[in-house]
């Protein structure tokens, strides 16, 4: 194809960068477009980032209020939120540097800002400029999903987005919907002094993860004072003033409450309807999702979809692992299929809950048949010495092996990959059981929980009579 370039990537955050880093690097003619004024995607710019640099300060201000607790005699003051949200941005900025367009123009590829749109199967538009590819990328990413709420638009609501451009605390803060986003932020602004209620349509907060580890840990934010409203939805809202009045409606009946802010943290839907993908051909999921196969292809089999704007999760580290997949098929020209039989996932409140592989749900719903084992945080010696109490371990087992693996604890997510890698590379449980692990660490948790599955076999009274054989017979 004359006059076309290589390869067109349409979205500068994870996915798309590690893809134009590589091919660019291999020497392919890449185009990078990004409709942002900064590469890095949703994730720098306002997801796992900064969420996490502000989870870190409501960290610190919770452990300074519960300082006695462990001897040490502190004082807390009210929080500076406006010095709080400047070490977000300079976080951010920090890395940032990594995503400098000027490094990525450096490997050679052409970075353009600009929304991009498909004027055929072989050709975006960009700021009225034509580009012509012989194959493409989309790695558009995704944006908050706002529900229906009758007169939402009347207050000023925040999303992720423009919650970290908050200068003042709010005293009362309303969070609508009670998966990752809003858990973890109902949790670092209680820390940080806000009066949250966290406002969840279903019975439970976190409903992909696991039921009762789930409870367990909307049961501690409670504890710290979080208003969890289980079964309640949003009827309405409205300026008060300077107040923002929602209508709610639970088992209980019909409640207004009023607040200072409302952050709407109900989901995401993935960003596909600007890029005009019947132009294209491209088949859209009633998700919003793009329609890719296990090659992550379109129906358009040189356009391929990395990322949430393709699913089936919305995480950065499944944009990068899907990127390795688009290497190999787009550049390389190997075959190569995703695999998600491991794919971890972590919400990062304090007890952290981390998922890889099936959760009991999704064993049910294959029809496998499976044992459990459970180990309690509270048992972990390191745990003893840490103060906490709230956690757990659930494995699932089946012939042997983990399938899947629930935990409830303080740095889950590091703790969960060892699972992972058990789940992937099908190791055997008693190997787990057999290995050491430092003492004392909270990863023990692992060998305890492997330990416990296997206790009543171990002690059972056939090999009980077997050890007093073998002391009869042997010297």
């Amino acid at each position: 194809m004359r006059n076309a370039h290589d390869l067109v990537i349409i979205g500068g955050g994870v996915g798309g960068l590690v893809t134009a880093s590589v091919a660019g690097q291999l020497g392919l003619d890449v185009v990078l477009i990004e409709r942002e004024p900064a590469l890095g995607g949703d994730c720098l710019h306002a997801g796992c980032v900064p969420s996490k640099a502000l989870i870190r300060s409501a960290s610190i201000a919770h452990a300074v209020r519960h300082a006695e607790a462990f001897g040490i005699k502190a004082t807390a003051s009210s929080t500076d939120l406006s010095a709080v949200m400047d070490r977000v941005r300079s976080v951010i900025d920090r890395i940032q540097q990594h995503d400098d367009p000027a490094r990525f123009r450096g490997y050679g590829v052409d970075v353009r800002f600009g929304e991009a749109a498909f004027r055929d199967r072989q050709t975006v538009v960009v700021k009225g400029q034509a580009v012509r590819g012989r194959r493409f990328v989309i790695a558009t990413g995704s944006s908050p999903a706002i529900p229906p709420i009758p007169g939402l638009e009347t207050i000023d609501y925040l999303t992720h987005h423009n919650v970290f451009d908050v200068r003042d605390l709010p005293q009362r803060l309303a969070v609508i919907g009670g998966g990752p986003i809003g858990t973890e932020l109902a949790q670092a602004f209680a820390r940080l002094g806000s009066r949250v209620t966290l406002i969840e349509a279903g019975p439970r907060i976190l409903p992909r993860d696991e039921p009762a580890l789930a409870d367990r840990l909307g049961a501690h934010l409670r504890d710290e004072g979080v208003d969890l409203r289980l079964e309640t939805n949003v009827t309405g809202a409205r300026r008060d003033q300077d107040c923002a009045l929602l209508d709610l409606v639970a088992d209980a009946g019909p409640e207004t409450l009023g607040f200072d802010r409302v952050l709407v943290a109900t989901g995401r839907r993935a960003n596909t309807a600007s890029l005009n993908p019947e132009a294209a051909g491209l088949a859209i999921n009633a998700d919003g999702t793009l329609e890719v196969d296990r090659r992550l292809r379109t129906r358009q089999r040189h356009i391929y979809a990395i990322g949430d704007c393709a699913g089936p999760y919305p995480f950065t580290h499944m944009a990068e692992y899907q990127a390795g997949i688009i290497i190999s098929n787009a550049i390389f020209r190997l075959p190569r299929k995703v695999d998600y039989t491991a794919v971890p996932w972590v919400t990062y409140t304090d007890p952290a809950l981390a998922q890889v592989g099936m959760t009991r749900a999704a064993a049910d719903a294959a029809g496998l048949r499976y044992e459990r084992a459970c180990f309690a945080l509270a048992d972990v010696d390191r745990a003893i010495a840490d103060g906490e109490s709230t956690g757990e371990l659930q494995l699932l087992i089946h012939r042997g092996r983990i399938i899947g693996a629930s935990l409830l604890a303080p740095h889950a997510g590091e703790i969960i990959h060892e699972l992972g890698l058990a789940i992937a590379e099908k190791v055997p449980l008693r190997r787990l059981a057999g290995m050491v692990h430092a003492y004392p660490t909270l990863a023990q948790i692992i060998k305890r929980a492997a330990g416990a599955y296997y206790a009543p076999s171990l002690f059972s009274p056939r090999t009980r009579r077997a050890v007093r054989w073998i002391h009869r017979v042997l010297p």
